[in-house]
C-alpha cells in the first residue's frame, strides 16, 4: 500500500475520490482555495460532507507531487491542461496519474473561433492524452463508471473501472480504491472508457430534458438505447474498440446519469426543459456541467467528420440554436434509423476482429 495518495481538485467528485481513497490510506488533496484548505484541515467537513481525518488539504501542488507517487486528478476538463502544465515541473516518469475527469479537451482552439474551426480527431484530446502531452508521466489511467458523488458519499455500494494500457496502473488503482462497498474493475480500453465517460453526459442531458417535458420512461429508455448506438458509431469512427461501451463505464454509467437527479447533466436537461435558459442554469450551478461543453465538441467533430448522430445533432440545435423541443422530438421519432443498436455492436465486433 502506498503511504499517501494525491488528489487534485476539491469539487464534489474530488472530495468523493479522496473519501474512497481514505478508506485504505492517507490522502493529500490539492485545492486552490484557502477557505477549503482550512475547512478540511480544521473541521474535516466541507460542502455538507463529513470527511475522513486521513484527508489533508494543501494549496501547495509541489507537495502533492513530492509526497505522492499515485495521483488522482479530478478536475473540470476546462481546467485540466493548465493544471497539468503547472504540475509538470514537479512530475517524473515514476509518477502514476489516474484521472477522474469525464470530458474532452480543445483548449488550444479559441472559443470565438470554435464554431468555424475545421478540426478533426487530432484536435480533440482525452485527459490521458493531455497528461502525456504536458508531463513526463508515462503510466496514465482513467477512473470512470456509474459513480454519482452523492451516493458514494452516503456509502452506498457501487463500482468503477480503472482503465489503462498498463497492468500496473490497473492493479494499483484497484488496491487503493477497493473496499467492502466499492468494487473496482479493470480495462485496457483506455480511450474507449474516456470517450464513453464524456459521451454519456450528452445522453444524460437529453434524458433530463425528456423528464422535464413529461415524456415518460419509454422515451428515456429509447434515448439510452439509441444513445448507446450513437456512442458506438462515434467510437468506431474514431478507431476505438467497442469493449468499454458495453460495460460499467459505458452503458452502466449512461443508465445511472440518465435517470438520476443527482447527475448535474440530467439536472441541466430537466431545468432547460422547464424553461430556464442556458445562461441561467450555468450561472446558478455550483459545479461544471461537462455535458454542455462535450455536446459542442462532439457535435463539431461529428459534423466535420461526417458522422451521423441524430440525438446529438438535435440536442445541439435545441440547446445552442433555439430549436423548439417538440420539433426536435418529432424529428427524432421520424428519423429512419433502420437497424437497432445491435447492428452497431455487430459492426464494432467485426471491426475489432479485422
Amino acid at each position: 500500500m502506498e503511504k499517501k495518495i494525491g488528489v487534485i481538485g476539491s469539487g464534489s467528485f474530488g472530495l468523493t475520490v479522496a473519501q474512497l481513497l481514505a478508506v485504505n490510506g492517507e490522502v493529500i488533496l490539492f485545492t486552490r482555495r484557502e477557505e477549503v484548505e482550512t475547512a478540511i484541515n480544521q473541521n474535516h467537513f466541507l460542502s455538507n460532507i463529513k470527511l475522513s481525518p486521513r484527508i489533508v488539504a494543501t494549496r501547495d501542488i509541489e507537495r502533492v507531487c513530492n509526497e505522492c507517487n499515485i495521483i488522482f486528478p479530478a478536475l473540470p476538463s476546462s481546467a485540466f491542461r493548465k493544471t497539468m502544465q503547472s504540475m509538470s515541473m514537479f512530475l517524473h516518469p515514476y509518477h502514476m496519474l489516474i484521472h477522474a475527469t469525464k470530458g474532452l479537451d480543445t483548449s488550444h482552439i479559441s472559443p470565438k473561433d470554435f464554431e468555424n474551426a475545421d478540426f478533426d480527431r487530432r484536435d480533440v484530446n482525452t485527459m490521458s492524452e493531455v497528461i502525456l502531452q504536458e508531463t513526463s508521466v508515462i503510466r496514465v489511467g482513467c477512473m470512470s463508471g456509474p459513480n454519482l458523488a452523492k451516493e458514494l458519499q452516503q456509502g452506498l455500494p457501487a463500482a468503477t473501472v480503472i482503465a489503462s494500457e498498463f497492468d500496473e496502473v490497473i492493479k494499483k488503482g484497484q488496491t487503493v480504491l477497493m473496499s467492502k462497498n466499492f468494487t473496482v474493475f479493470g480495462s485496457h480500453d483506455l480511450k474507449g472508457v474516456e470517450i464513453a465517460g464524456a459521451f454519456k453526459n450528452i445522453i444524460a442531458i437529453a434524458s433530463g430534458m425528456s423528464e422535464g417535458m413529461g415524456l415518460g420512461k419509454n422515451m428515456q429508455a429509447l434515448l439510452i438505447t439509441r444513445g448507446l448506438g450513437e456512442l458506438i458509431d462515434f467510437g468506431i469512427a474514431l478507431g476505438v474498440t467497442g469493449e468499454a461501451f458495453l460495460g460499467t463505464a459505458g452503458i452502466g454509467d449512461m443508465v445511472a446519469t440518465a435517470f438520476s437527479p443527482n447527475s448535474r447533466n440530467f439536472t441541466f436537461g430537466y431545468r432547460f426543459a422547464k424553461g430556464e435558459t442556458l445562461e441561467q442554469i450555468l450561472s446558478t450551478t455550483d459545479e461544471v456541467v461537462e455535458g454542455v461543453n462535450t455536446l459542442k465538441i462532439i457535435h463539431q467533430l461529428a459534423k466535420n467528420s461526417k458522422i451521423t448522430l441524430p440525438i446529438t445533432f438535435s440536442l445541439y440545435k435545441v440547446v445552442f440554436e433555439g430549436m423548439d423541443k417538440m420539433l426536435a422530438l418529432h424529428h427524432l421519432m421520424g428519423y429512419a434509423y433502420g437497424k437497432d443498436v445491435i447492428y452497431s455492436i455487430h459492426r464494432s465486433m467485426l471491426k475489432d476482429a479485422e
